[in-house]
């Protein structure tokens, strides 16, 4: 979810002093007064070392894949198939991913004190590093998927004959099984990171480190799913695990949006209910978009909450089919 940020003293946040702006989602919608006045020039250059980072992102994400399967499967203590550690390794660089977004997010939300003006490094430097992850996260996915039906037994196994078409037969099984994920990533990355470098002209870190700390419930996710990988649906750790993620997507993504027009709210002195009628139309349509797939992903947990603690007398499927 992306941001633009510098750092200039002490290394670790620029406070600016200047006008209050609307939020980061509209910019460009200033008052008479403020939309004569050119951006700073800390918010239109870009950060040094800024296509590095994007750099060792593309390379971090898919390195710590790689290495973590072949641990996985060459460790003497685990041996895992190819099919597990593909798993397992997927989703433990998505709950690293998780927790290092999570970490800058709560460092720029808690450094700026200024809702709309104050900088803090992080948000530009983590969202750069990060837009790599959701193209590897794509991809480890199908591979996910992949390895899925190939242990069902539709070919490319030894001894098997792969049938004609089968690849593009699971790449569309893959789409129509993840859609909602693989369009959310794509627009992470075509979307939201570019409105977030060129569009916010460097206001509103304090919201888009929120944003990131929506990361807080993926590890519990991905936690589940692992779970649910080795048949532990019945377990202590699997049950309160799912309490976790229900708890953690409930505060962390579903509320976080009423939060965001609280805080705005406050900043301009208006009431919670009147802050949506005093922004413009595109941006409660981008917060509702954005919204949409978290209140579905959210209804997907609970329906399988309540199926996992009713009482025994049926197989209780997982809280877990949502997000990375």
């Amino acid at each position: 979810m992306g941001g633009e940020a510098f750092p200039e003293k002490n290394n670790i946040y620029l406070s600016l002093q200047s006008k209050h702006l609307p939020p980061p989602f509209f910019p460009r919608f200033l008052s008479a007064d403020e939309s004569h006045q050119p951006p700073s020039l800390a918010s239109t250059l870009p950060l040094p070392g800024m296509p590095l980072l994007f750099v060792l992102g593309c390379i971090f994400f898919p390195l710590s894949f790689a290495v973590l399967c072949w641990g996985l499967q060459n460790h003497s203590n685990l041996r895992m198939e190819k099919q597990e550690a593909v798993l397992v390794a997927s989703k433990l660089v998505s709950s690293v991913q998780a927790v290092m977004a999570s970490t800058a997010g709560y460092i720029v939300s808690t450094s700026c004190k200024h809702i709309i003006d104050d900088q803090h490094w992080l948000s530009s430097a983590y969202t750069q590093f990060a837009v790599p992850y959701f193209i590897y996260d794509i991809y480890a996915m199908f591979l996910c998927h992949w390895h899925k039906h190939q242990v069902k037994g539709h070919g490319g196994d030894e001894g098997s004959t792969r049938v004609p078409g089968s690849t593009w037969a699971v790449a569309r099984g893959y789409l129509h099984k993840e859609f909602l994920m693989v369009l959310h990533h794509a627009v992470m990355v075509l979307v939201c990171f570019p409105l977030s470098v060129v569009w916010r002209q460097g206001k509103g870190d304090f919201f888009l480190g929120c944003l990131l700390m929506a990361e807080v419930s993926t590890p519990f996710v991905c936690l589940g799913k692992i779970l649910i990988q080795y048949k532990q649906q019945h377990t202590l750790l699997h049950k309160v695990n799912g309490a976790l993620m229900l708890l953690s997507f409930l505060c962390c993504r579903v509320l976080l949006f009423p939060y965001l027009y609280w805080a705005y709210g406050r900043h301009a002195g208006l009431p919670l209910l009147a802050v949506p009628l005093a922004l413009p139309v595109h941006v409660n349509l981008g917060a509702a978009l954005l919204l949409a797939p978290q209140l579905y992903w959210f209804f997907l947990i609970c329906r399988g909450a309540c199926r996992l603690f009713r009482p025994r007398g049926s197989r209780p499927p997982s809280p877990c089919q949502t997000q990375d």
